[in-house]
């Protein structure tokens, strides 16, 4: 369930500026980065900042761990709009080039 301060269609993965299929190091290291940019305390308590802290928190939170980033990966809202060719590709890559992602079966019958 989201939280009231993030965005309907919010991309975790851009929130860290991380690859779709980053390891969770990657992850954490783009976590600790932008959570110590973007810390209230630097920013006087700005709104802007605080929000942004918010969202960062928020992807973080899912994407580190595993059963909430599979889900992610499987059921998030994704508004598809907001995608490039190139980005739509890279992120749905896993579920394109499979069989098993596209809902088929291993074995094809005709």
């Amino acid at each position: 369930m989201q939280s009231p301060n993030t965005r309907l269609h919010q991309d975790h993965y851009k929130v860290l500026g991380v690859d779709y299929d980053a390891s969770i190091d990657s992850i954490r290291t783009s976590y600790l980065r932008l959570a110590l940019k973007w810390h209230p305390d630097k920013h006087n308590g700005a709104t802007a900042a605080t929000l942004k802290f918010q969202e960062i928190n928020e992807a973080y939170r899912v994407l580190s761990n595993p059963c909430m980033r599979h889900e992610y990966d499987m059921h998030g809202n994704y508004g598809l709009q907001d995608y490039n060719y190139t980005d739509y590709l890279k992120r749905f890559k896993s579920l394109i080039l499979t069989c098993n992602g596209l809902g088929i079966g291993s074995r094809i019958h005709l």
